[in-house]
């Protein structure tokens, strides 16, 4: 599990990271990143591996029916734990270190559950990439002693795609995604209602796109509609069907602007 070469060049590297580990429990999203570390946990000859995954407040439907659909096309073995980060008043406060606590719970249940079930290590889908974000959520992970096989291997997001196109991964192309409590800016206290009205409002926009990524921000009661720059017009072209789905979830009102990393902090 020790590495000391470049980049990622093939999934046989990144199945020859788990040779030495009898057993791996890998924190399974629904994305690509965690798809491929499962994919190459599995596949290596050594290792008993189980996927897990965290169903809790801020995570969309999609995204839990996503990293179910992993794992059976993968094959792994495929568990679900259930909870609420909004327990956490810290989480709820919704501060600058609000990933930090929510990534330590994380940690927490992953670690209880390995140790209960016998696994000897944790991993996750961090990469190379992950490392120039800022990702207090990343320093929690470290503390927990979660592993992350291909920052080791300084995989990229490119190559991670690349090579789960070559494992024939159907996520493979998916977008990138983040947790809903993501779309709401720092400062504003989380509410279940919050979370609830974003994954809805994300979902009517979704349904008018073929593909791309989109974030509804909740802007002080406004939603601030985020998607791929080839999309925008496209959207600015529905808002009058949209303001009234929206107003229906208690959205004041409506922009559309291009997809921006963390745009409720911008």
């Amino acid at each position: 599990m020790k590495w000391s070469g470049g980049a990622l060049r093939s999934i046989d590297e990144l199945i020859g990271w788990f040779a030495d580990a009898k057993s791996a429990m890998v924190a399974l999203s629904g994305g690509v990143d965690s798809a491929l570390v499962a994919y190459a946990a599995h596949a290596s000859s050594n290792t008993r591996a189980l996927a897990v995954t965290a169903d809790y407040m801020t995570l969309a439907a999609e995204e839990l029916q996503s990293a179910k659909s992993v794992a059976a096309q993968i094959g792994i073995r495929h568990h679900i734990i259930r909870y609420s980060e909004l327990d956490d008043e810290r989480f709820v406060q919704n501060n600058s270190d609000r990933c930090y606590h929510c990534r330590s719970q994380l940690g927490s249940r992953l670690n209880r559950l390995a140790a209960s079930l016998g696994y000897d290590i944790v991993a996750d889908g961090t990469n190379a990439d992950d490392l120039a974000d800022y990702r207090p959520g990343m320093r929690a992970i470290g503390e927990h002693g979660i592993q992350s096989p291909l920052k080791d291997l300084n995989a990229t997001k490119p190559q991670i795609r690349r090579l789960a196109r070559r494992a024939g991964l159907e996520v493979h192309d998916r977008p990138s995604n983040s947790c809903l409590a993501s779309r709401i800016p720092w400062g504003n206290r989380i509410t279940a209602e919050m979370l609830a009205r974003v994954e809805m409002a994300e979902r009517y926009v979704r349904n008018l796109m073929p593909t791309g990524r989109v974030r509804v921000r909740d802007i002080d009661g406004a939603a601030r509609i985020e998607v791929d720059r080839m999309y925008v017009g496209r959207i600015r072209g529905h808002i009058p069907g949209l303001s009234k789905s929206f107003g229906l979830l208690g959205f004041s009102g409506i922009t559309v602007h291009e997809y921006v990393m963390g745009g409720a902090n911008k």
